[in-house]
C-alpha cells in the first residue's frame, strides 16, 4: 500500500518580476497543490483603496486571515503554495509566521523559497505585457527604492531554497525548488 506524500506549504518569496507566479503555477501544476499568490489576498484591497489609507491595510488583513482560517480546515492531504513579497523587518516576520502556524496547524511540511535575479533583468522583466492589467507594479523607479531599502526575508523554515532567476527559464527554476522538496 503507497502511502499518500504529507501535505506542503511551499512559500514563494521574491521582488515583484522574478517569477513568482509563473513559477508558482508550475510548482503547484507539478504537486497537485492549490496556488494562492499574493494578488489573490492583495488585488481587493487594491481595486478599492489606495495603498496609503488605512482601510487598504485593514481589508488586506480581514483577506488573509480569512484565506489562512479556511486552508487550515482544508483537506489535511491538501498542499498549497502561496507567493509573497515579504521584507526582512518585524512586520513581514510576522506575516510569514502565519504560514508556520498555518503549516503548524496541518502538520503540513515548509518549504521557504526565495527567489531573486539581477536588478538590471528585474526591471526588464517589471514591464512585461500584462503585468500592469493584474494590479503588479510596474514602476522600475519603486522596484529600484524597494531593492535600495530592504532585503528579503530569507531562511525562516528548516527547508529553504534559494534561487536566481536571473539566467533561469521558469521551467528550469521550478525543476530546482521540486529538486530541493524531493519531487
Amino acid at each position: 500500500m503507497t502511502q499518500k506524500p504529507a501535505s506542503r506549504i511551499v512559500h514563494i518569496n521574491g521582488w515583484p518580476g522574478t517569477g513568482k507566479l509563473t513559477v508558482g503555477r508550475l510548482l503547484a501544476k507539478s504537486v497537485g497543490a492549490r496556488l494562492i499568490d499574493n494578488h489573490t489576498l492583495l488585488n481587493p484591497a487594491e481595486a478599492l483603496f489606495a495603498r496609503g489609507n488605512p482601510l487598504h491595510a485593514s481589508l488586506r488583513g480581514q483577506i488573509r486571515r480569512e484565506v489562512f482560517d479556511h486552508a487550515v480546515r482544508a483537506d489535511p492531504a491538501e498542499s498549497f503554495v502561496f507567493t509573497d513579497t515579504l521584507a526582512d523587518d518585524a512586520d513581514d516576520s510576522a506575516t510569514f509566521s502565519w504560514y508556520v502556524d498555518l503549516a503548524a496547524a496541518r502538520g503540513a511540511d515548509l518549504v521557504a523559497v526565495l527567489l531573486d535575479c539581477a536588478p538590471e533583468e528585474n526591471a526588464r522583466r517589471l514591464v512585461s505585457p500584462g503585468r500592469s492589467e493584474a494590479l503588479k507594479l510596474t514602476d522600475t523607479a519603486k522596484l529600484q527604492q524597494l531593492r535600495a531599502n530592504y532585503k528579503l526575508l530569507r531562511g525562516l523554515a528548516e527547508q529553504t531554497v534559494e534561487i536566481d532567476t536571473t539566467e533561469l527559464s521558469p521551467e528550469e527554476t521550478a525543476a530546482r525548488i521540486l529538486a530541493h522538496i524531493g519531487v
